[in-house]
């Protein structure tokens, strides 16, 4: 893992076309603007595992087989 100190109003570059940049912080708060292509879907964590979760779910196969199947494709979900 990658760690950045950056002050209000930095920012990041991810390759050419991302930029994320601390817009606010205010005491245990971090406030985040991200520039990206518009066909990048961006999520918040415990979001984006919810929708994995639902997504495995309605493949209506157990938890354990299906990361049998990530891990032989060498997938990262």
């Amino acid at each position: 893992m990658l760690v950045l100190t950056r002050k209000s109003n930095e920012s990041i570059k991810l390759g050419d076309d991302i930029t994320i940049t601390v817009v606010e912080i205010k005491g245990n708060s971090v406030r985040l603007g991200i520039k990206a292509p518009g066909n990048l879907r961006i999520f918040r964590e415990e979001l984006y595992e919810k929708i994995r979760s639902e997504n495995i779910m309605s493949l209506n196969i157990p938890m354990e087989e299906f990361e049998k199947i990530n891990k032989a494709l060498g997938s990262k979900w």
